[in-house]
């Protein structure tokens, strides 16, 4: 190798390192942030109590937080007298009589622990009728008719979340200064995977599915993607409550009271599904004229 292919070669290696460093520079502090920063716990107005509005009680714990999209509140610690008795008739056979997920005589584990899950989860599961479970031993819970009320809901609530306060909080959106643009394509990007555009829910895996969205509430929409129940992924530092406020309301709103303009929406089941529908019904209705016809003739 002559001198000259050295020098050549030297001279590119220099220029290699010199434009390496600024990148591995740039590498290493992205990797130091993203290390620094907790996932999904320090951004602002992003279903914790960092938020524009904090407000607590004599004690200094956070009752209620949130902004002008979305307000999250703690049950009052009132009802924990009778949500303790609530829950030691409907839910201690499974979670265990202090809500640890160790039933009377049983294992570790067993079940899930509800201490410090925060109130909007235990909410979510009661009131979707999920909690008390009808088969405990089911891969996946159905939604069904709740077995508990909406107060009785709130005072199981307020008793597990006495044994250690935690968020979220239960959100009430405020829909009137939502976007329903914007929650499309947010519902596009983070949730249509899993439910469909048309939010009619699909199988993912043996014996799992994502649910309908339909006749769902929207402060239970808003608790579903703050919490992440069953398989659906947990949304908080990734979306803010003005997001997932605009979500919200395209559910409760196109999805749940879809605008037909072309006519029938036929349940929303898609354009090959309907196609063949009204080619079926189409062609059929033409043959039986067709036979109508000839048999006049």
């Amino acid at each position: 190798m002559n001198s000259t292919l050295l020098k050549r070669l030297s001279a590119l290696a220099v220029v290699a390192f010199v434009a390496m460093g600024p990148l591995a520079l740039f590498v290493g502090s992205a990797q130091a942030a993203y290390k620094a920063t907790p996932y999904q716990t320090s951004r602002k107005n992003a279903g914790t109590p960092n938020s524009d509005v904090v407000k607590t009680d004599a004690n200094g714990v956070v009752i209620q937080y949130g902004n002008s999209a979305i307000t999250y509140s703690s049950p009052s610690p009132s009802l924990a007298k009778l949500g303790q008795a609530l829950y030691l008739q409907n839910c201690a056979s499974c979670h265990g009589n202090e809500a640890n997920g160790i039933p009377a005589n049983g294992t570790s584990g067993a079940f899930p622990n509800l201490v410090g899950l925060g109130p909007a989860t235990i909410d979510f599961w009661i009131e979707s009728g999920r909690m008390p479970a009808a088969n405990p031993r089911s891969i996946q819970a159905l939604r069904r008719y709740p077995r508990l009320s909406h107060d009785q809901a709130l005072a199981v609530t307020a008793w597990v979340n006495s044994l250690s306060p935690s968020y979220p909080g239960i959100p009430s959106p405020n829909l009137a200064i939502a976007n329903v643009s914007d929650g499309a394509a947010l519902f596009a990007l983070n949730c249509a995977a899993c439910h469909t555009i048309e939010g009619d829910g699909d199988a993912l895996a043996s014996g799992t599915y994502a649910p309908s969205l339909r006749h769902v509430p929207a402060f239970q929409v808003a608790e579903a993607i703050r919490t992440g129940p069953g398989n659906m992924p947990r949304f908080t530092g990734n979306l803010s409550d003005y997001q997932v406020n605009d979500i919200v309301k395209f559910v409760t709103t196109q999805i749940q009271h879809p605008t037909n303009i072309g006519g029938f929406g036929l349940g929303g089941l898609g354009p090959v599904a309907e196609g063949f529908v009204g080619l079926a019904l189409g062609v059929g209705l033409l043959a039986l004229i067709g036979f109508w016809v000839g048999e006049r003739h």
